[in-house]
């Protein structure tokens, strides 16, 4: 009797110590779940398995231009593979409205904004505001005036300047020796319109041409139209047009005009390579939108890793695009 009791609590011993041992590794086992489960943090507190949020807000949603930024965004964004994309803008140029799209990027979780400023002031408050949030800005095409990583852009006065001297040119090879030259233009608040007016009037500066009052039209291409008319009206020999819009304008206005008046433009979409190639505009000055768009994506990502991000301006370079250009 004394064994067979000896014999059962040998028994029961060993299966107390089996059931511990069991448990003990399921334990284990649970844990080593549970640090499986939890992401890596990297990238800045960034976990892996999430991407960034990167938003482009441009002027309007009006140009080829601004479509070809959105295109040059889209295939860094593809090389990248660990960005969420949104393009948004205003349906016109409207500093209230490109506001209002910065407020609601920072409330969608952007982690960077691309930004081309329709106003180089109005957007401070919201830029702050983003900044605050933890939102990085980098500027493509048109800065603000307000503290970012990066500027792609065109050196748009210099640019403008060889806008001036592409129509010199041309009416010395017209033999016009004299006349007054139309400016048609955006606004007078952004930065990359203003400087190629500014150029275009350095490059005109002391020649017997007369520069006339800049007339702003919203880069709208109707308006800049009508504008253009009135420039052909008063006798004009020379106009130029400072964006898409307005080169549009101008190229168009000369065609319904009939008169043989110098064109010269900025931007490359379809209508002002047809106009080129019709003989109703000279030139124009091509920028590299694709590229604005492409290494922006790729500056925000460089920072959003805490990697350098080179010079605080980029210069994305410009063509000159005359008939002889254009199949």
């Amino acid at each position: 009797m004394r064994l067979l009791k000896s014999k059962l609590f040998a028994l029961l011993l060993c299966l107390v110590l089996i059931a511990s041992f069991a448990a003990g590794c399921g334990n284990k086992e649970a844990n080593k779940g549970a640090q499986e489960s939890t992401p890596t943090q990297t990238n800045g507190g960034k976990a892996d398995s999430q991407n960034y949020k990167v938003y482009l807000i441009t002027m309007d949603q009006m140009d080829q231009h601004w479509v070809n930024v959105d295109k040059g965004c889209r295939q860094a964004v593809s090389e990248l593979g660990n960005i969420d994309y949104k393009w948004l803008a205003p349906d016109v140029k409207d500093d209230a409205k490109q506001i209002e799209c910065i407020n609601n990027a920072v409330a969608g979780g952007a982690d960077a904004i691309l930004l081309a400023a329709n106003g180089p002031v109005a957007v401070q408050s919201a830029l702050e505001e983003a900044q605050a949030a933890g939102v990085k800005i980098v500027y493509v095409d048109s800065p603000a005036d307000f503290p970012a990583i990066q500027t792609l852009a065109t050196d748009n006065k210099a640019a403008g300047k060889t806008a001036g001297e592409e129509m010199l040119k041309a009416l010395e090879a017209a033999g016009i020796k004299e006349g007054k030259i139309g400016v048609i233009s955006v606004n007078a608040a952004t930065a990359s319109t203003v400087a190629r007016e500014e150029g275009f009037r350095e490059a005109l500066k002391g020649s017997s041409f007369e520069v006339l009052e800049t007339q702003y039209c919203d880069g709208d291409a109707a308006k800049s139209k009508d504008a253009a008319a009135n420039f052909i009206t008063q006798g004009c020999v020379g106009l130029f047009g400072a964006n898409e819009g307005s080169t549009v304008g101008i190229g168009n206005a000369i065609k319904e005009a009939g008169k043989n008046v110098i064109g010269v433009g900025f931007d490359k979409s379809d209508a002002i390579l047809n106009l080129i190639k019709e003989g109703y505009l000279l030139c124009t000055m091509a920028q590299n939108p694709e590229v604005m768009g492409y290494e922006g994506v790729k500056t925000a990502a460089k920072a959003l890793n805490g990697e350098e991000t080179g010079h605080e301006f980029i210069d994305t370079g410009v063509s000159v695009i005359t008939k002889d250009d254009v199949k």
